[in-house]
């Protein structure tokens, strides 16, 4: 098989085993949140401190903004460089408050896309999605995979998310070409379509969850494509 055979291989076999998944399903502010958090770690330790901030009442942009910076370090220490990750989200959660209206004055604090006036070229919604993705890389710490993560999950983009974990299995399932190119062939194969897109990574994440960070390789059958 090639490449491009490979990658359809791989999402019919994801699809045999975990079925169309509803993934990242998520408020638009913790989808941010939890792009910054994901960094270096694993999503059940994103998913631990999201829940310690809305414990704290702090689980929205609005609110991390303006959050005393012990208290969310405090939250989200489980998910390692929590110092770096505090101020990364901070600045990430004020930037998007600048180029996106607040919720309705019901002191939610929720931020939604849309809205006011804002030093970057348009507003995120009617931001084209290469542009929008050139701003969010402006800001410090977001790299590929967060801004993409915000892209396809939070503001519904087509975009495929190229994570360590999409990475490594389609490492182990022999496909070789290069990030932009297997960034390529997954949007292709999967037509562009937001909720396919949505959906194959989720698998990708769940399937590594259950293989990879349990050490489980003489049970992959993802590793038999590469034969």
């Amino acid at each position: 098989m090639d490449d491009r055979q490979r990658v359809q291989a791989l999402i019919a076999l994801l699809d045999e085993t975990y079925g169309r998944l509803s993934w990242w399903d998520a408020p638009f502010d913790e989808i941010v949140i939890g792009a910054i958090l994901t960094q270096q770690t694993r999503f059940e330790n994103v998913e631990k401190a999201i829940s310690r901030l809305r414990e704290a009442g702090i689980c929205t942009l609005s609110k991390i903004v303006a959050a005393d910076r012990d208290l969310l370090e405090e939250c989200i220490r489980c998910t390692g460089f929590y110092r770096v990750k505090a101020e990364r989200l901070t600045g990430l959660a004020a930037f998007i408050c600048t180029v996106c209206e607040e919720s309705t004055p019901d002191d939610e604090g929720e931020v939604r896309p849309g809205g006011r006036e804002s030093t970057v070229p348009e507003l995120l919604p009617g931001m084209p999605t290469e542009a929008l993705r050139e701003a969010l890389l402006s800001v410090k710490g977001v790299g590929e995979e967060t801004a993409d993560s915000i892209l396809c999950y939070g503001l519904k983009r087509n975009v495929f998310v190229l994570d360590a974990y999409t990475h490594r299995i389609s490492a182990c399932a022999g496909i070789t070409v290069q990030k932009n190119r297997l960034r390529e062939l997954f949007s292709e194969e999967l037509a562009h379509d937001n909720d396919l897109l949505r959906s194959c990574h989720g698998q990708i994440v769940e399937y590594a969850k259950e293989y990879c960070n349990t050490k489980r390789c003489s049970e992959c059958r993802i590793m038999t494509l590469a034969e």
